[in-house]
């Protein structure tokens, strides 16, 4: 499947070898236009402030509409075959992890020509901006941004007597041996210390932490590394030697918070997100979040964000540009922050809005400065399905973790060769 996506790439260079316009920068020009925009929606929520936000821009532009679909389903298949098919959306959302694919195949209008001193680009996070960063072109800005930190049950942590959440891996593995509570004749526990997400984007500064590598400067996995073995070693001997922590469908969830929030895990690493979840699905919950542990004596976590980029192919550019300004002003991404969903990506907006003190959110903002950015080369997306699939197996003790990577990283690498090879 991994290897399709990559095929798409030389699909939509030939459909663009003729039809691609050029540059256009900036003009004065503004007749009344309709800008098509495409991005998705995490709850009905988000969507309702979108559409306000959409309104709230066509009432300062009246020359400009604004056409808003939501994909919720297969989001980068659709957009790709709409840019294969010369009909994709004029301004579209972009995680960071899809970015160097698109920037590579040229789809992308550069904004570097339209960004005016006056827009303040310095105030965005530097790590977020270079997501988005090729060269001396900017082809997106991150719109928010989301780090992971650690959940815990406050009355949990009291019942156990403990006063404070862990802060390192060491504390870690031991208050997760003191939260686990077993049921007598059951053969699982009833609650896990931890719970855990067994996959390459919550796990890659895990492999980090003693010096390793997803991949090396050719974009090869590198997983079967023994720096990188030590830092998973941890997570999968915690989940099988240890018995202290569970994925969320052993327990019969669908995701960490949702274990946190049922009772069936003491403490879970997740994203800024879990905080409007639980005062709206698990009300009467008292949590508190911490940084994630340090690993090795090394401070960790990742980091996740989504730009809005321009389609190069857009026929109307500078309404476009100024659909993207609007929304990533200070003032309108203040509009959009302010549901906590994630995090402003301008450092300004953090500080004013409270983000960077708030007990709750303070330990994202902070987990920014050091964080792993959920990003790679073009072959990311074929590391990402070979770990994936071994690294479950090794979790669930079908091979050892050692032999789990070795398969992930040849299979990978295989298909790496393959793809380059096209």
């Amino acid at each position: 499947m991994e290897r399709l996506k990559f095929g798409w790439l030389v699909a939509l260079a030939i459909a663009l070898t003729s039809c691609l316009p050029g540059h256009h920068a900036p003009s004065d020009a503004a007749p009344r236009v309709t800008i098509r925009f495409s991005g998705w929606q995490s709850n009905p929520n988000e969507g309702k402030l979108l559409n306000q936000v959409i309104q709230e821009f066509e009432a300062a532009h009246p020359t400009i509409d604004v056409q808003y679909e939501a994909i919720n389903s297969e989001y980068m298949d659709v957009i790709r075959t709409r840019l294969i098919g010369d009909v994709a959306p004029d301004v579209f959302y972009l995680e960071a992890f899809e970015a160097p694919q698109l920037i590579q195949a040229g789809v992308l209008e550069p904004l570097t020509a339209y960004i005016t001193p006056d827009f303040d680009l310095p105030d965005f996070q530097p790590l977020l901006l270079q997501a988005f960063r090729q060269g001396n072109e900017i082809y997106g800005l991150p719109k928010d941004f989301s780090t992971l930190a650690l959940f815990y049950n406050q009355d949990a942590l009291t019942a156990a007597g403990i006063s404070q959440p862990p802060t390192t891996w060491d504390e870690l593995q031991t208050v997760s041996r003191q939260l686990t509570v077993d049921r007598k004749g059951d053969r699982q526990p009833a609650r896990f210390g931890l719970g855990i997400a067994p996959e390459l984007a919550r796990q890659t500064f895990m492999i980090k932490a003693f010096g390793g590598q997803l991949a090396d400067a050719k974009g090869n996995a590198t997983f079967a590394a023994p720096t990188s073995l030590r830092g998973l070693s941890l997570v999968v001997d915690q989940y099988r030697r240890d018995r202290t922590a569970a994925q969320p469908t052993d327990v019969g969830a669908t995701w960490g918070s949702e274990m946190l929030g049922q009772g069936k895990a003491a403490m879970v690493i997740e994203g800024p997100w879990s905080i409007p979840y639980f005062r709206e699905t698990f009300p009467k919950l008292r949590f508190g979040i911490a940084e994630v542990p340090t690993v090795n004596g090394k401070r960790g976590t990742m980091a996740y964000t989504v730009a809005y980029v321009m389609n190069r192919q857009s026929k109307h550019k500078q309404a476009a540009w100024t659909f993207i300004q609007y929304l990533t002003s200070k003032s309108g991404m203040k509009r959009w922050a302010e549901q906590g969903l994630a995090l402003p990506s301008r450092r300004s907006l953090l500080a004013q809005l409270g983000y960077d003190c708030h007990p709750l959110y303070a330990p994202f903002v902070r987990g920014a400065t050091y964080a792993t950015l959920w990003q790679g080369t073009t072959s990311l997306p074929i590391l990402r399905t070979h770990f994936n699939n071994q690294f479950i197996s090794a979790l669930l003790g079908e091979q050892p973790l050692s032999q789990a990577m070795q398969k992930a990283q040849d299979s990978a690498n295989q298909e790496i060769y393959l793809v380059q090879g096209e």
